[in-house]
Parts: C-alpha cells; structure tokens; sequence
C-alpha cells in the first residue's frame, strides 16, 4: 500500500510520472507501488550487476492485477495478502524456489499462515512489510478525544474535512470495524449490508477520497481535510514536512493492520537469476531500517526488525498495539468482487 517518500511541493509532479517505467537493467522488470525503486531495497543487487533493475508502477492493487491479467510482461509483481488468491486462481503466478532464498526462515511466520500462500505446491508469497490504517487528523485543531472513535467520520462537525482511501480493502476494514466485525473473512450478509449503510452515510461527510499517500499530505496541509483513514507513510511524510499530525491507532472500535509480499509472475520475461537477486535484496535483514526510514513501515523481515531500536518502531507508530486490528487478509473471490462493486456505487452516490 504503499507510496514514496515525496516532498508535498514535488508531489503533483512525481504523481504525473507514477506510472512510467524507470529504465535500468532490462533483465528484471518489477511491477511496484510508485516509490518502491528507491536504491537501499535493491542495494546488493545494483552491486552485484551494476545497476538497478528496470521498474514499472501502479496506483493501487487492482490496478497492477488487471494489467497483469490482460498481458504486461513483468517478473514480479508487489501486491497486498489479500490479492494473492485472485492471482492463483487467474493462473498468473507461480512458486517460488525458497531454497534460493536465504532469508526466507527469517521471515514472519505469521504472515505466511495461509493456503493461500503456501501450500503442497510451494510457496506463492514473499511477505515483505507491513503497517497499519487509521486515523491521521490535524492535532491543532481536532482533540484527540474526537478520534477515540470511528464515529467521527459521521460527526456533522467534520462534514467535507475528512477524506477515506480510494481503495476497496481499506475502505471496507474501516466500515466493518466500525459496525463491529473484525473478522472480514466470515462476513455474513447482515454484516456486509451494515458496513455498506455505515459507508453511505458516510460518504455525504468525504471531501475526497485519496488515491495515493501525497495527495493526502497535500489535502491535509493545505487544510481541506482534517482527518482521515491513512496509511502509515502520509503521516511520516507529514511528519518530516514539519506538519502537525497524529495517528490514532488504538480508537474503541479498532483499526486494521495489512501486510504486502512478492508474486513470482509466471513466464516472466526476465533473467531468473537475477530475480532472485532481487528479492534477496528487497528482504535482507538491511531492508527493515530501510523500510522504515522512508514508508514508516516495518519489515516481514523479523531478523532485521531486531536489530531496530524500539522506540524507533513506536516513533514510526509501527510498534505492537494494545487494541483491536483487522487483518486484512485474504478474502474469498466472492465477497471481494462484491466489496469493489458496492463501493463504485457508493462513490457514485447510490
């Protein structure tokens, strides 16, 4: 999920070029947020051949997956958990050779707990990093005590200040979180039609709803919006932009935690050597400092995130919490397909 560290007056501008390629070695191209090529994470592999692999962008996870699904040639592809599924059942994505990856017994068991991920045909999923939604609000001019709860996006005193992710996982942890599930993998009918209702009501109060992490930064410093769901990188931006942000993680209701990986695209077009020189360098233990100097994200690397201070981890607002989370992890087809559809009505206003 999952931006560039972009300086707010440089923002529009790197937005207009998101998703061009960023030429460089053409023997492996990566299929990534916008941002993701900046050089700490592909470190080993530009000393090894010289030069950093050839990028490619997206905007958000169903963007990437319908370019994948109508034939860019990538060699991998770094989406969220909960995409893995519709890439398998697609026929898109094959295993991974683990043996080839040294640091893979260092990564986070608890992000590989899924059929989804791992199964008797071998491992379709390289957790990478992780972080959390909630809600980010100007602290000079909304008390905290307003965001000690989700209610507050349905507060008439924040009508046209709050804006919501234009992002189909996200906006729906937020809305059933809010009416009281937190489990999103046993959603009944009741439930989905509830978190649909809250989200309606909602959407009379949305100013916007971002695309991506510097339009938020840009709505929040200028004033337009005083609080939003966000993921972890806006506020760090804000943050080193000087601007007066918190992250309320812990309101009554709970807030969600995520968590993204790599796919091995099947045929991809690329050199397998080096590919495999790539994810071992986008996973090495060095990485967890990297990841979270420039996205205030953690890494699914659990070897390097010790080696991290903690309370830069609490700095970061990436340290364990003592709340309720919603994970999003992988849902059935089903109720995906149904979520995305819902909120394109909703938007729209129906």
């Amino acid at each position: 999920m999952k931006q560039m560290k972009f300086g707010l007056i440089g923002a529009a501008s790197a937005l207009a070029v998101a998703t061009v390629a960023h030429a460089a070695d053409p023997d492996v191209l990566v299929f990534d947020w916008a941002g993701w090529e900046i050089p700490g994470l592909s470190a080993s592999y530009t000393e090894k051949h010289g030069q950093a692999p050839t990028y490619a962008f997206f905007a958000d996870d169903d963007e990437a997956f319908q370019k994948i699904s109508s034939g860019f040639k990538a060699d991998v592809v770094h989406p969220c958990s909960q995409m893995v599924p519709k890439y398998r059942e697609a026929g898109l994505i094959e295993p991974w050779d683990t043996s080839r990856i040294p640091e893979f017994a260092n990564l986070a068991p608890r992000m590989l707990a899924s059929k989804d991920f791992v199964d008797d045909e071998g491992v379709w999923f390289i957790p990478t990093d992780y972080a959390f939604t909630a809600v980010a609000y100007n602290t000079d001019t909304v008390p905290v005590e307003d965001v000690a709860s989700l209610k507050v996006f349905l507060d008439p005193k924040y009508a046209g200040r709050i804006s919501l992710p234009d992002n189909t996982d996200d906006v729906w942890a937020l809305a059933l979180l809010a009416t009281g599930v937190t489990d999103w993998t046993t959603v009944t009918d009741e439930q989905f039609t509830a978190a649909a209702d809250w989200l309606r009501q909602v959407h009379p109060n949305v100013r916007v709803y971002w695309s991506d992490p510097s339009e938020l930064t840009q709505l929040m410093a200028s004033g337009e919006v005083q609080i939003a769901w966000s993921w972890n990188d806006a506020v760090a931006l804000m943050r080193a932009e000087g601007f007066p942000v918190g992250f309320q993680r812990t309101p009554t209701e709970g807030v969600s935690t995520w968590f993204c990986g790599l796919v091995n695209v099947k045929d991809g077009p690329g050199n397998e050597d080096k590919l495999y020189d790539f994810v071992n360098s986008f996973i090495s233990q060095d990485s967890a400092q990297v990841m979270l100097d420039n996205f205030g994200y953690a890494s699914a690397n659990d070897a390097g995130m010790a080696k991290l201070p903690a309370e830069a981890l609490v700095a970061a607002d990436v340290s364990p919490i003592d709340g309720t989370l919603l994970a999003q992890t992988p849902l059935p087809g089903d109720l995906r397909e149904r979520m995305l559809e819902e909120f394109e009505l909703i938007k729209s206003g129906f």
